[in-house]
Parts: C-alpha cells; structure tokens; sequence
C-alpha cells in the first residue's frame, strides 16, 4: 500500500509510536498530521528509551524520510529540544526531516493561557501545552505559521498585534503580567534561524513523492475518541486524530490514501477528565494501572484504566475505516484470572445501538460485560501466533470480533523485538 494511515482507536495512549516504529522500516516516508507536543510516542530499542512529541517515530530508521504536516501545531522550544535530544543519540536526520512552512507555531501566550484555563472551574484536562490556544488563533485567523518566521517585517507586525491583544487579556482580565514583545521576538527569530533548512512546501513534497512510487506512513497523535468532532466532547483534543485528519493535515489527498491500521490497547486507558465507561475505580484499576506502566509519556499523569470496551471501539473502527488493527500490551493483562470485555452500552434500561458521544449519556450507561478466562503465564517472550497460550488466542478471536476488524500485529512488551505478526 502506498499511503496508509496509523490512528489511535481507542482515547490515545495506545502505542501508536511502537507500531510507527516497526512499519516505517517498510515506508519510504513517516508524515506528522495533526496534534503538536501534547502527544508522546515512546520507542525502546535495546536499552534505550525514545519518547518524541513532534518528530515522527520513522525517525530512528536511518533511511526513512519524516514529515511534521501542515496540521501539527509546533512548541519551538519543544521541537529544538527534540532535535538536540536525537543528536546526543548520535541520530542522523540529515536531508530527512522536513516542516511545513504552513503548521502553526505555538506562541508563549498560548501556553499561558491554557495554564490558566486549567486552573479555573471549566477545565478539561489538557497537557497544558498551548495546544488548543493555538487552534483557536489558528481558526480565527489571527495566528503565526512556519512562513511568517521567513519574513521578518511580517512576523513583526503579527507577533505585536496579538500580543498587544493577549497582554491586554492577561493583564485586564486574569491579572497576570504582561509578556514582553522584544523577548518573544528574539526568541522566535532565533528559532528561524535553527530550523531553516528543515522548512518546505511538504504538500508538495508528499504529493511528489508518491508519484514518483514513494510509500508514506501517516502517524496520528491521540485517539479517535479524543477527536473534536467525533469525540466525547468536550473532553478531547483540539484537531482531528482521526484518519480524516491525515488528508487535511498532509495535503495528501484522500483518493491517494490505500490503508487505515487502528491501533488498539488490549484494555482501555484515559487521561484528563471526561466520560470512561469501563473504568476500574477501586483496587482493580491501582494494580492495572501498575502492570501496564500507565503513566503520561509527556506528562507523567497517571492513566485511568479499564476493561476492553468492543463497543467504543467498534464505533472507532466505522469513523476510521479500520480494516486492520494492531493490539498492544497484551503481555500486562498476564496476571489476571479472568478478564472482562464490554460488548454493549445500556441507557435508561434499553440496549444502545450506537456509541453515544455525548457526554450526558456516556455517564449514566451502563457497561454489558462478557467474561473471559484469563492464561496467567507470561506471554513477553512469545513471537508467534501458535505459541499463545489457547485463552489468549481465544481473547484475540473475541475482540477481533466484537470490535469487527481483522488483527493483523500484537505487541507482547515494549521493545520493538517484542512482536507478533500475523
């Protein structure tokens, strides 16, 4: 396939950036669509641990060409941090990282103002990283793209004008001090000057490329239940994880796109706040918690764990297209004597027919569950299908099922040699 598109199926956290790993040794390109350093892709090779916000995941694999698409919002800070956090590995990206001259920047009033939106009584549980500030700068045409950094008089005349707008709502409104305008600039100028020769017109790049027989990997961040359209609003992300965002976020277009992989944790985690049907909230939930390691790549926060919800998924796989999924950390769900799935939401006594995003209702249904034994062995060395332990394989069958997609890869352990292919 020569374009196929990686997504997070279930609220992000899935594994994506392992997965990404693994695939882009067979892909000529790894493009970035959407979502900016609020996401955390996390690598183990060998010995070694790669978590990455901005770059994609293809980046380790020394012939493989990575793309930040339009869609991407980018932290300066956070993007040199990466750049330098890649060169102390002795990672060669020379001639194979390119950034699109039309993502947006996150500015410092960006961050600061999602600081402060968390803080009051309306929050929703974002990384606070700017992100969503920068989307609505970005929507309402008042907002600074890669481009602006190659035209400084412009980019002058922009950074003041926001800034005069931003300072008089910081000061005014929540009554924090004003940020400096020279000291933003600087930086921003600075910034320019590093990245410079990574910047491009990657819609036309990509689009070349696969005429010319190129094959390209498009990663997600987040998860398709985090998507601001198809989402449990309003507790998602601020741009469109699912696999419709990859054509907006690339310039790719959709008649070019071949292939949509979901990519699916064996149970169900969350971040932040919002709706979680299956969520273990007792003991049961501590201990998953502490199997899989459920902590943020980028924040730290602890994860909220649940059962296998087929039905969420279910629906994930209708917006996305999934014809193939992924199944990662299947080894932590080892411990248990018996595991269940949800199969179905029930309302007001009836049984659902479709996944409900709505908010309202996703805290009052009531998850139907189907129990399975569990294979309380430890599955991390296993590296074929036949060597799972029977009620393992029968897990397997039954979320592939349920959730209506064929699994084509499980992922047994964190390492990139930890894998099953099928």
């Amino acid at each position: 396939m020569s374009v196929t598109v990686i997504v997070g199926s279930q609220w992000g956290d899935e594994g994506k950036g392992k997965i990404v790993d693994i695939l882009s040794e067979r892909f000529d390109i790894v493009a970035r669509y959407q979502g900016g350093a609020n996401a955390g892709h996390t690598i183990e090779i060998g010995e070694k641990q790669f978590i990455l916000h901005l770059i994609p995941a293809g980046i380790l694999r020394e012939d493989v060409v990575c793309v930040i698409g339009n869609g991407v919002v980018i932290d300066p800070k956070a993007l040199l941090e990466e750049i330098e956090f890649l060169e102390s590995h002795n990672i060669d990206f020379t001639g194979r990282l390119f950034i699109s001259h039309n993502a947006h920047l996150i500015m410092p009033y960006h961050k600061l103002l999602d600081s402060i939106n968390e803080s009051g009584n309306n929050k929703i549980g974002t990384t606070g990283r700017g992100i969503g500030p920068c989307y609505i700068d970005k929507y309402a045409r008042k907002g600074i793209r890669i481009a602006d950094l190659l035209e400084k008089d412009i980019l002058e005349k922009k950074i003041r004008k926001n800034l005069e707008e931003k300072n008089n709502l910081l000061k005014k409104v929540y009554n924090v001090e004003e940020l400096d305008v020279e000291e933003i600039l600087k930086e921003y100028l600075d910034f320019d000057e590093r990245i410079d020769k990574y910047i491009t017109d990657t819609a036309a790049f990509l689009n070349s490329q696969i005429d010319s027989g190129k094959t390209v990997l498009m990663e997600g961040a987040q998860g398709t239940l985090l998507d601001v359209d198809h989402g449990t609003y309003p507790y998602v992300t601020s741009s469109n994880p699912t696999a419709g965002g990859a054509a907006v976020g690339t310039g790719i277009p959709p008649t070019k796109i071949n292939s949509v992989i979901g990519i699916v944790k064996a149970y169900t985690t969350r971040v932040g706040l919002g709706p979680f049907p299956t969520e273990m909230k007792d003991e049961e939930g501590e201990n998953l918690r502490k199997q899989g390691a459920e902590y943020g790549a980028t924040t730290g926060r602890p994860r909220r764990c649940g059962w296998y919800d087929a039905f969420l998924v279910n629906y994930s796989r209708m917006i996305n297209g999934i014809e193939r999924a992924a199944i990662t950390k299947l080894d932590v769900l080892s411990y248990l004597d018996e595991i269940k799935v949800c199969v179905g939401y029930e309302f007001n006594g009836k049984r659902l027919k479709y996944f409900p995003t709505s908010k309202s209702v996703l805290e009052q249904v009531k998850p139907v569950y189907e129990i399975l034994p569990g294979w309380k062995t430890d599955i991390s060395g296993v590296r074929t299908f036949d060597e799972l332990p029977k009620e393992a394989k029968d897990y397997l069958s039954f979320i592939s099922e349920k959730s209506g997609f064929e699994i084509s890869i499980i992922s047994v352990g964190p390492k990139r040699s930890q894998i099953i292919e099928l």
